[in-house]
């Protein structure tokens, strides 16, 4: 049976929540929802921020779409609470999304794993923030460790500059992680499927002006380049893509991911930065242009990832409200 022929029942597509990231969990989940609906699927808008997930039951969902960024979406509680309701759900279960939201966890689990990323410190005031550029080196990037979309986040490259970037940082997460800058290409490699399933899409290369992709050239400015094919000896993006597929077993991920690489200009070593369970799926998002580019349109992609649905627990072992 192929995805676009499935009945799927009764579809919620989650979108909004109440993380930093709601603006653009309303434009991917709007996306999200006129792509399934095109496809016959039958789907409703859904906004945890607004309604409670009981309701979800209530209405007789049988497969939820998560579109929601961040965290109260991307970091394990959603998914657990869809767990006890018993409905299956895109993207990665409760433990890989926690740890995946969690920048700091995801690295130890990398570097034990032996995976490149970048070096750090975790920092708890604007002390040890300038301590961390003395140890770590200048430029920094200074970031919440539970945040995405380039939240609260500072290049930092004196040591005057320490106290107002975590400060920034703070306001979003009292974890403040400090990372070594790795100057050179930003790619980023999408990945659908589950354990030796799991398959790695074309490499997209990011080049924002100046440099700088934050979170306005992310999602509204159009400025930024995205270039795929990426332009990359073949090999280079093979060997990059196995990287982000190790990175995405290692901690678990199922149904489908975005991982962030940084390539060392000089060195050509690849570093992954973080990974995303739940990436955006707007006009701007860089998952649909990868897909487009191996032959999977917006629509079809949906599909296909609502078609991977599933619980970590059988539902059928879950007792119902």
């Amino acid at each position: 049976m192929t995805p676009k022929s499935m009945n799927f029942g009764k579809v919620a597509v989650l979108m909004g929540g109440r993380s930093a990231e709601r603006e653009v969990s309303l434009m991917s989940g709007q996306g999200v929802l006129q792509a399934l609906r095109s496809q016959g699927v039958d789907a409703q808008a859904f906004d945890p921020a607004e309604r409670d997930l009981v309701e979800l039951r209530r209405e007789g969902v049988e497969r939820v779409f998560i579109a929601l960024h961040g965290r109260f979406g991307e970091d394990g509680t959603v998914q657990g609470a869809l767990e006890l309701l018993g409905i299956p759900y895109t993207g990665s279960g409760v433990m890989a999304s926690s740890i995946s939201m969690d920048k700091v966890m995801t690295k130890r689990i990398w570097r034990a794993e032996g995976l490149a990323t970048p070096g750090w410190v975790e920092v708890h005031n604007a002390e040890s923030t300038r301590q961390a550029l003395a140890d770590l080196g200048q430029p920094m990037i200074v970031k919440p460790a539970r945040e995405g979309s380039t939240i609260g986040l500072t290049k930092v490259t004196h040591a005057d500059q320490c106290a107002a970037a975590y400060a920034l940082a703070a306001q979003h997460d009292p974890l403040v992680l400090c990372e070594q800058f790795i100057s050179g290409d930003e790619v980023t490699c999408p990945v659908m499927g589950t354990g030796d399933q799991a398959q790695a899409l074309p490499l997209v290369r990011i080049v924002a002006p100046g440099g700088n992709y934050d979170y306005q050239n992310k999602y509204f400015n159009d400025d930024t380049q995205y270039l795929v094919p990426c332009g990359l000896p073949g090999e280079e993006e093979a060997a990059i893509q196995q990287l982000v597929l190790q990175a995405y077993r290692t901690l678990g991920c199922r149904g489908w991911a975005r991982a962030d690489v940084m390539i060392d200009a000089s060195t050509r070593q690849p570093y992954l930065l973080e990974i995303n369970t739940a990436p955006g799926m707007t006009s701007h998002s860089l998952v649909p242009m990868s897909a487009k580019a191996a032959g999977l349109a917006y629509p079809e992609l949906c599909v296909r990832l609502l078609a991977n649905a599933s619980l970590d627990c059988n539902a059928n072992d879950i007792a119902r409200p």
